[in-house]
């Protein structure tokens, strides 16, 4: 059955295909770099990293992947005015802001290979593409959608009449106060700064550009053209850059929806007269139960109910206990996070990997349970389904854990159904990225693929194909040995 995935754009499930049949183009929201990023953060990259993985696993698609890190212009209370995030937390550590970046950079990297995430195609930085923000910006203006302030240059609201088509904040419901700042000098109270000029509040911002030129500016001076980026260009320019002008998925948190994202699909289509991405997935905030500390609301630095990857691992969990958890409900669904919910997602994924571990032992065994082949063939089937209707976890998790019931009560199995069931295992464990031995998160991305492709083969009973497959596993580093219809991967 085709993918059907919920458009944030279109508010329904739509069936999902890519521009091009066989790759698809997917831009993520990443990190704005002041701090460690919380758990409410990953759920979101996590979301992504999920649907990434059944875009590649469950039907095949290579994914070019792009998600960036925000170091610079991302202003608090996503405003477009106050201070710079990065530069308000390297005030407070008295240090240059890139070398607040580059730690929290460092933090969110460890904290994303702990977590399992696939790594994607490029990870861009705000600070090196600013001269790519600037073209874009200087094409809005030779276009008439962008106009110069004293204090920077915006981006007219006006000149977009369907501003408003993502969030639902049409120029009609949207007024002065409403989550934006009044300045005397815009046309329209919504038009979003596309860049800022070092003056006024900003005339001691540290990371400046000049704005003809794109060149760094390295002292603070009276050089009329300096200024930073808004946040809103930021992702259109980073985008483009590694995926053109037209992106099959773009996904973020719900919060990005306005005003980041509306204001990407308002710039990047002025600019480049097409539609921008034709689908958007949100992830839906987190609760803090009161039992985790919170009351109900949902997670975020402003609140200061925020918990960090460390802070989950000094409680004794694993980090993929926390995927597992974050994984566990429908991205469009609002998790309820509390330690008793940790609990049973460690619970849960001890269960499954104590069942995967069984049915690697038992993969030499004879059996003769019947009609195994066509039991597995059903799992497999619902399984798909379930994925396939909007990621639907909850359905597919049921569905492996009815699998862990049926094989237990039937024992081993052998010849083909044995085969069958080892290679839905791989499927499960590379869906979910969270039910592998503390040796097999330490193998590559590009090892792991082939090591599903030559399970197909293996399965197929392609036996030259499969030792094609392990000569390139060998070529990257990595050892693999046949056990039954399992496989076990060493590096070398």
């Amino acid at each position: 059955m085709p993918l059907r995935l919920y458009n944030s754009l279109t508010k329904k499930e739509e069936e999902f295909s890519p521009s091009d049949p066989k790759n698809v183009l997917m831009y993520t929201c990443g990190p704005t770099v002041y701090g460690r990023p919380h758990i409410g953060n990953y759920s979101s990259f996590l979301m992504a990293d999920l649907l990434r993985r059944w875009l590649e696993t469950g039907h095949g698609y290579t994914v070019k992947h792009v998600k960036n890190i925000t170091d610079v212009g991302h202003l608090v209370a996503d405003a477009d005015h106050g201070a710079d995030k990065v530069e308000q937390e390297a005030k407070k550590e008295k240090v240059d802001p890139l070398t607040i970046a580059e730690k929290y950079t460092t933090q969110y990297l460890e904290d994303e290979k702990a977590l399992n995430m696939k790594e994607p195609f490029a990870r861009p930085k705000a600070t090196d593409t600013i001269p790519e923000m600037i073209a874009i910006i200087k094409e809005l203006i030779k276009k008439g959608n962008a106009y110069e302030t004293k204090d920077g240059i915006y981006f007219s609201v006006e000149t977009f009449p369907a501003y408003g088509k993502l969030s639902g904040n049409t120029l009609e419901h949207l007024h002065a106060g409403s989550r934006i700042e009044i300045n005397e000098e815009k046309k329209h109270p919504a038009d979003f700064a596309l860049w800022k000029k070092c003056v006024g509040e900003n005339a001691a911002h540290l990371l400046r550009w000049n704005f003809e030129s794109g060149k760094r500016i390295d002292s603070i001076g009276d050089d009329a053209s300096a200024g930073f980026p808004g946040w809103h260009i930021e992702c259109s320019a980073m985008s483009t850059k590694f995926l053109g002008q037209h992106l099959d998925i773009h996904t973020g948190g719900e919060d990005n929806i306005f005003p980041h994202h509306e204001c990407e699909v308002a710039q990047s289509e002025a600019v480049f007269g097409a539609p921008f991405s034709r689908f958007w997935l949100h992830r839906r905030f987190i609760e803090i139960l009161p039992e985790a500390g919170g009351d109900g609301e949902k997670m975020s630095k402003s609140l200061g109910n925020v918990y960090t990857l460390v802070d989950i691992k000094n409680r004794g969990y694993d980090a993929l206990d926390l995927r597992f958890l974050l994984l566990s409900v429908h991205y469009r669904t609002r998790l309820k996070f509390s330690w008793h919910a940790l609990d049973e997602a460690k619970k849960s994924r001890r269960k499954i990997l104590e069942w995967i571990d069984e049915t690697v032992q038992q993969s030499e065994k004879k059996s003769d349970a019947k009609n195994a082949e066509k039991m597995i063939d059903d799992f497999a089937q619902k399984f798909l389904s379930a994925m396939d209707r909007d990621l639907n976890v909850s359905e597919a998790l049921a569905v492996v854990f009815e699998l862990m019931s049926w094989q237990r009560n039937v024992g081993a199995l052998s010849g083909v159904a044995a085969e069958n069931l080892q290679t839905l295992i791989a499927h499960i464990k590379e869906t979910f990225g969270c039910f592998e031995s503390e040796t097999q998160k330490n193998i590559p991305d590009a090892v792991q693929k082939l090591l599903l492709e030559r399970a197909d083969a293996r399965r197929k009973k392609d036996f030259g194909t499969s030792d094609r497959l392990r000569d390139e596993i060998a070529a990257l580093g990595f050892e693999v040995r046949d056990n039954g219809t399992d496989q076990a991967v060493k590096k070398i």
